[in-house]
């Protein structure tokens, strides 16, 4: 265990001595310089860029309070981590900084106003670009030909990676010579190197077949594949480059950050076209920031948040730079993903399928403004990879809506107290026989009347997507399982007022709404039922795919796995799993007992309708009144239309809320009209009363 404090808990206002501040700068260079060398030498950080940008904030605070503190070599003078001498050392041509990030608008705002206040203007244009979550990078083209690429290093010098940068086929090794444009004699551009997410996973898989450690995220994959001492190794990663900055430019003059990105792709340079955008003032920026968090999941490619530049080229040297991070330059970040806590313990989930999944109970942490209590350990296998133990401080991390998952353990923060974890032999709810497959990855129930299961598939089949019985979760479905008023998805078409008022927290008014609720839930549609059944591997997408193909259950119960496989999206495995679940004569058994409880399925994709919004894509921004994102999606796409997150040429209507972005600009410049959701109901007409968000 290093005697390094990973996180010093100081805070600079509430120090006034200079021996006490004293202390508190050595602890924290210490800790930063630890976190700069695990960051950008070991490719494997232990902390949230949130965390790290807090310590280096704090320290920042120190010696300005403190002055005589003040060091050449302190990290609040430095860009990033010393260079890896292996690869060879390069000298940058001026220095590659990095940039002040901030998390609030306020200080957003307050960029803007020291801009238009230093440069003496009453408004200042901008460009606004993704921040990318890669590695920076420098390339030096003489003569037209790529002569040094580099990695930012400490910001002074880099690592020279050159012969795995030119294994990359999005950089080009010789620049275009156009007659209108011909290239510079000399060039240095700056972008990111970055790995796509689908690519990432396809890596990791590949990786796990080999028996090799899975990389940590994309960023880690794209480092750690151009710092190879073997070209061939990098030449083998599907690496891609975004350019975003000329600091050296021989024989032309733009005038704006705009001119400099619409010119190097007339030399073959690879930028961010869809995604950079001209903004006028701090509304405009903050509505970037807004409509990049809202497509964030979508991108093909990770980011972490926006940057801001001063459009306006000779505005740089009047704001000029700090010593770590330039003046017209600024990092808006979203919300951190990631924090550091305790696993206080490691529970095991039995879920509707008879599966058994690990969950660590955490120390309670805040993430991108949600408490994060528990996250997902996937299975044995997994947990003995990543050497998790009951006890660690982890790593958690939050994507999206996805459960929180612990990507590592900080394993220098080890004390001998730690346990290790084995899945229980015993189901922890039935006390079945657990069967858990050879490699660790597959741990199951086999009693398909395990209390547990029927619990899961009643909740799931009760569920919003599915029969949409409200008032019938997780906590209902065990009390009328303890109760021995349910043992079957069947059940719930055979209870009465008078079970249900002899339950506790029931009422004569809840047993009548929960009863009601489920008399609505005969009449419903097949992909609805087909998804409340839960078949492995059916999610709602597929259960509609299905619906699409078979016009009835009875037809579907009866279908081969070559019948399945035939049809688009569905693979052998989800085959297999629908043949094998309609197999199950319990299945079968409890479908016909629902349907002789007068359950009716109706087929929306087998009758002619007119579909309103046929052939039309549709771009949503700003706050939706009606619809969460998912469901406007759906219904969208149950009249015949497409959503999609950006606006093009292709788009045929922008539906703006409040706070709606650059979205209804980018309509302008495409001639999209652009309505609010009362106008696209009303252009619907009558035809969406018939729609069922199935």
């Amino acid at each position: 265990m290093t005697d390094v404090e990973l996180k010093p808990d100081i805070s600079p206002q509430n120090i006034g001595d200079l021996e006490e501040a004293k202390g508190a700068v050595a602890k924290l260079r210490k800790a930063i310089r630890h976190h700069n060398y695990r960051y950008y030498v070991l490719d494997d950080p232990v902390i949230s860029d949130a965390t790290y940008d807090e310590l280096l904030s704090d320290l920042e605070a120190l010696e300005i309070k403190f002055p005589e503190l003040q060091s050449p070599d302190s990290p609040t003078q430095q860009v990033g981590g010393k260079p890896q001498d292996e690869l060879g050392v390069v000298e940058h041509p001026s220095p590659m900084l990095s940039l002040q990030a901030v998390y609030n608008a306020r200080d957003v705002r307050s960029f803007d106003e020291t801009c238009r206040e230093e440069l003496g203007q009453e408004a200042v244009d901008y460009v606004a670009e993704p921040k990318y979550d890669g590695l920076a990078i420098e390339l030096v083209y003489d003569s037209g030909r790529l002569s040094v690429a580099s990695t930012r290093g400490d910001g002074e010098t880099g690592e020279d990676v050159t012969a795995n940068v030119k294994t990359i086929k999005e950089v080009p090794l010789v620049l275009l010579d156009q007659e209108e444009t011909p290239h510079p004699n000399r060039l240095v551009v700056r972008g990111e190197i970055y790995m796509r997410k689908g690519e990432f996973e396809e890596l990791n898989r590949q990786r796990g077949e080999k028996g090799q450690d899975a990389f940590a995220n994309p960023r880690n994959a794209a480092a750690g594949s151009v710092r190879q001492l073997d070209p061939k190794v990098t030449g083998k990663r599907p690496l891609h480059i975004f350019l975003y900055e000329v600091s050296e430019l021989d024989g032309y003059e733009p005038g704006t950050q705009w001119d400099v990105l619409r010119m190097l792709p007339r030399w073959g340079l690879r930028v961010n076209g869809e995604r950079n955008q001209r903004c006028a003032g701090a509304d405009d920026l903050l509505a970037y920031h807004q409509e990049m968090a809202e497509v964030r999941d979508d991108l093909p490619y990770e980011i972490d948040g926006v940057v801001y530049k001063v459009a306006q080229l000779d505005a740089w040297e009047t704001l000029g730079t700090r010593t770590r991070d330039p003046r017209w330059a600024l990092a808006f970040k979203f919300e951190p993903r990631r924090a550091t806590t305790t696993i206080e313990e490691i529970a095991v989930q039995v879920g509707r399928t008879g599966k058994l999944t690990p969950v660590a109970h955490l120390a309670p942490v805040q993430i991108g403004g949600v408490e994060i209590r528990r996250a997902s350990l996937h299975n044995q296998s997994e947990i003995e990879r990543k050497d998790i133990r009951i006890g660690d401080s982890v790593l958690v991390e939050r994507a999206g809506d996805v459960i929180p998952q612990v990507v590592k353990p900080i394993i220098d923060e080890r004390d001998g107290s730690e346990e290790e974890f084995h899945m229980p032999g015993e189901c922890p709810v039935c006390s079945a026989k657990v069967v858990m497959s050879e490699d660790k990855k597959q741990a199951r129930c086999p009693n398909f009347n395990c209390p547990a299961q029927i619990r899961e598939r009643i909740a799931h089949c009760a569920s919003r997507q599915a029969l949409d019985i409200e008032g019938l979760g997780h906590k209902r479905a065990q009390q009328l399982i303890d109760a021995g008023l349910v043992l079957k998805l069947s059940d719930l078409y055979g209870l009465s007022q008078e079970e249900l008022v002899s339950l506790e927290r029931f009422g004569e008014k809840s047993a009548g709404s929960l009863l009601h609720e489920i008399e609505q839930s005969k009449e419903t549609t097949l992909p609805r039922f087909l998804y409340g059944l839960g078949i492995p591997l059916v999610g709602e997408h597929l259960a509609r795919v299905i619906a699409e193909k078979w016009e009835s259950l009875d037809r579907l119960m009866e279908a081969s796995q070559e019948e399945l496989e035939a049809v688009n999206e569905i693979g052998a495995q989800v085959a297999q799993s629908v043949v094998a679940f309609f197999a199950e004569e319990e299945n079968r058994r409890v479908i016909d007992q629902v349907r002789q409880a007068g359950l009716t399925l109706e087929n929306p994709y087998t009758e002619e309708r007119e579909q309103p919004l046929q052939g039309l894509t549709f771009v949503f921004t700003g706050e939706l009144e009606r619809w969460t994102r998912d469901e406007v999606k759906r219904y969208v796409d149950q009249l015949g239309g497409r959503a999609t997150s950006s606006v093009s040429g292709q788009t045929d209507y922008v539906v703006a809320g409040p706070g709606a972005g650059s979205k209804l600009d980018e309509a302008r410049e495409h001639n999209v009209p652009v309505m609010d959701e009362g106008e696209l109901l009303k252009f619907i007409g009558e035809h969406h009363k018939g729609v069922e968000l199935s």
